[in-house]
C-alpha cells in the first residue's frame, strides 16, 4: 500500500479568521495548550515537571541578559498567519511595549527569541512546523531544546532567518554550554537540565 501525498496550504483571509475564531472559542481542560499549527487547532496536555524545570532554568538565565523593558513570557500567543500558525512557545522574549494590549495574540515578529522544549507527543511540531513558522515570521533566534532527540537530548539554536528558513547557529548536548549571541550574549549551561 502506498501513501498519498497531500499538499497542505495554510489558511488565509476568511479561512484564517475562522480558524482563529474557533481557537478563541474552544473550551479546553485547564492547563492544556491550544495552538494552531499549519491551520489545524491542536490541544496538548500540560507539560511534565521536567519540561517545566528546564523552562524555569532558561527563564532565570535570560533575565540576567535582557534589558529592563523586555519580558520573558511563558504563555504569549504568537501569530504567523502566513503559515497557519498561532503558537504558544514555552518562552518568548519580547519588548513589553511590543505586546498589543487587549488582544489575544501578538505577531510572532515582535519576539527577539522563542524557546520551545519538545514533549514526546508533539516534538515534530517544534522541530518542523514551528521552525518554519518562526523563520517565516522573521523571529531572530529560535532555541529548540529537545530532551526527546534520538540518541541524546540536544539543543539547537537557529538564527539569521531568510526566505522562510533558518541557519543553525550552534548545537550541543545536555551537559554542555551553548552561547546565545547578541542581543543576549549569554552562556546557557545545560548541566542541570533534567533528562528523560
Amino acid at each position: 500500500m502506498s501513501a498519498l501525498a497531500v499538499e497542505h496550504q495554510p489558511p488565509s483571509g476568511d479561512d484564517w479568521d475562522s480558524v482563529v475564531q474557533l481557537w478563541e472559542e474552544m473550551g479546553v481542560p485547564k492547563g492544556c495548550k491550544v495552538e494552531i499549527i499549519e491551520g489545524i487547532v491542536t490541544v496538548a496536555p500540560p507539560p511534565a515537571n521536567d519540561h517545566n524545570l528546564i523552562a524555569e532554568l532558561v527563564q532565570r538565565r535570560l533575565y540576567t541578559a535582557i534589558p529592563d523593558d523586555w519580558g520573558v513570557f511563558q504563555s504569549l500567543n504568537l501569530a504567523v498567519p502566513s503559515h497557519g500558525g498561532l503558537y504558544i512557545p514555552d518562552l518568548a522574549v519580547v519588548p513589553r511595549d511590543a505586546v498589543p494590549r487587549g488582544e489575544n495574540f501578538a505577531p510572532a515578529a515582535v519576539a527577539q527569541l522563542v524557546v520551545e522544549i519538545t514533549s514526546k507527543s508533539n516534538a515534530v511540531n517544534d522541530r518542523v512546523a514551528k521552525l518554519k513558522g518562526y523563520a517565516a515570521a522573521g523571529v531572530p533566534l529560535y532555541l529548540l531544546i529537545d530532551p526527546h532527540a534520538t540518541g541524546s537530548p540536544t539543543l539547537h539554536l537557529y538564527g539569521e532567518p531568510g526566505d522562510g528558513k533558518y541557519r543553525v547557529l550552534s548545537a550541543c548536548k545536555f551537559g554542555e554550554a551553548m552561547h546565545v549571541p547578541e542581543p543576549f550574549d549569554l552562556a546557557l549551561d545545560t548541566f542541570s537540565f533534567p533528562r528523560p
